[in-house]
């Protein structure tokens, strides 16, 4: 009987194969039988699959029917970022040269520019 990882939490994992649908670690209860988990996963190609006849899965981290699943041997590579968007705020601001500032001028005083902007000209402005 092989021992496999859990790709949540790293635990190492005695199962049989086939691995029932509803598997999950014991440690910190992710499902195993999952995309994250399979052999042909490859979050780097658009469908995160290398198996090209497998049905898109949306949920890679759940478990699925897919019928080419096959429990990878790699080693742990960590936990998934907890917090995508937060991640994904740190990329944006490193990107753009930080977090964006606020604006120059309060938003009553941008208000009170567009009215005069398009204000009607009055009888006393022609000229007087």
């Amino acid at each position: 009987m092989p021992e496999r990882v859990c790709h949540a939490c790293g635990e190492r994992v005695p199962l049989d194969e086939p691995v029932p649908r509803d598997a999950e670690c014991a440690r910190c209860g992710a499902d195993l039988r999952s995309c994250a988990n399979c052999l042909h996963w490859d979050p780097r190609l658009s469908n995160e699959c290398r198996e090209p006849e497998a049905e898109p899965v949306a949920e890679k981290r759940r478990r699925n029917f897919c019928e080419f699943f096959a429990y990878s041997r790699a080693p742990f590579a960590g936990a998934p970022a907890a917090d995508r968007t937060a991640a994904a705020r740190a990329g944006l601001d490193a990107l753009f040269g930080g977090p964006r500032a606020a604006p120059a001028s309060p938003p009553s005083d941008a208000r009170a520019r567009l009215e005069a902007l398009f204000r009607r000209p009055s009888p006393e402005d022609d000229g007087a």
